[in-house]
């Protein structure tokens, strides 16, 4: 009989099921020496639970009386809003707010309780400024007019745009981990310099990997005349490289050079689709920034010391970067869509 009623309370496996479990045993005639046998749980575990048992005549433990809270959940919601209403109030400055409700509480107590509320403590993302208007009415039309294109359709398009690259630039890693003592070994700090050399770029990429990357040559603007010559001579080749006679399509932002006039004539003149209009202030829409990112954190590891040494691992990590990559971050824009339209035209995590 012991085996029959005990094998199925061996799958228990939480601390309640197999309390549970000993008393149901207990309650059936079996001793302490027998429910140890089962090896349902330590044998001081079984006898504190029978004890309990018999003492309380309840399987339920007793709860612990602790040390009181200091706020109830009246004032617990008054400190989220009071942190809801300023995002970027310190724990210190919201211990003293809360005072003022009538809660006497220490900064780590304010740390406790938003944390309670998932409100942890970290940087702030960095996003370009979106004016209530425009850009977000954009970033919505934009959104709506592609909502339904697949990554099959997003691999049809050419992204573009252009990049900074800074000599000992803050594109790497800003944090170290570092013993005592150790704060200003060289491996623990990042070299900079009044006036960095900055090196711009112009490239584009598709699902099928990268295209042209080109270096713009020192006091040169970036004006329509440069612009033009790069399509000329850095997409048309990998649009053709790429995809051949197939139809693409071209995206590109608003920038000045890129709206100009007689940039809009040639790309109509050499049959270039377009995408868009493309919406204003919205680097997280375009998987190029992302692919940027990772180019500059490859370039930063390779620790250039010069101009030349710059431009050199800058066009050498470019073709490194593969084709699943590209892809990746093409097939991610059906999510960076639905996201934006989910956020109201508001910025999303890409």
């Amino acid at each position: 009989m012991l085996q029959i009623i005990v094998l199925p309370l061996l799958t228990m496996v939480t601390c309640k099921e197999t309390r549970a479990a000993i008393i149901a045993l207990h309650k059936n005639g079996f001793t302490g020496k027998d429910i140890v046998a089962t090896k349902i749980a330590p044998k001081s575990t079984i006898y504190r639970f029978i004890k309990n048992f018999k003492e309380r005549g309840s399987i339920l433990v007793k709860k612990a009386s602790g040390r009181p809270r200091k706020s109830s959940k009246r004032q617990d919601r008054l400190l989220k809003r009071i942190q809801l209403r300023d995002r970027s109030a310190t724990s210190a400055e919201l211990a003293q707010e809360w005072q003022q409700a009538g809660v006497s509480a220490s900064a780590r107590t304010v740390r406790r309780r938003l944390l309670e509320d998932g409100l942890v403590s970290r940087r702030a993302a960095k996003k370009p400024l979106l004016s209530k208007k425009k850009n977000i009415r954009d970033r919505l039309i934009f959104c709506r007019k592609y909502s339904e294109w697949t990554a099959e359709d997003w691999g049809k398009v050419i992204f573009s745009d252009e990049a900074p690259f800074r000599l000992f630039g803050a594109s790497g890693k800003r944090l170290v981990r570092r013993r005592k003592g150790e704060r200003y070994h060289q491996s623990c700090v990042m070299p900079t310099v009044k006036h960095p050399d900055t090196i711009h770029v112009w490239g584009c990429f598709s699902s099928k990997g990268v295209g042209s990357l080109t270096i713009l040559p020192k006091n040169t603007a970036m004006n329509k005349e440069w612009y033009q010559n790069t399509l000329q001579q850095q997409l048309l080749p990998t649009t053709q490289q790429q995809f051949g006679e197939e139809q693409c399509i071209f995206q590109h932002d608003g920038a000045p050079c890129h709206k100009a006039k007689v940039i809009t004539k040639w790309l109509g003149d050499q049959n270039v689709e377009i995408l868009g209009p493309w919406p204003g202030n919205s680097p997280d829409l375009n998987p190029i920034e992302n692919l940027w990112s990772i180019l500059k954190r490859r370039v930063d590891k390779q620790k250039p010391t010069n101009s030349d040494k710059l431009q050199e691992v800058i066009m050498k990590e470019w073709v490194a970067i593969s084709q699943d990559l590209a892809q990746k971050l093409i097939e991610s824009m059906p999510s960076r869509i639905a996201e934006v339209l989910k956020k109201k035209g508001q910025h999303c995590k890409y």
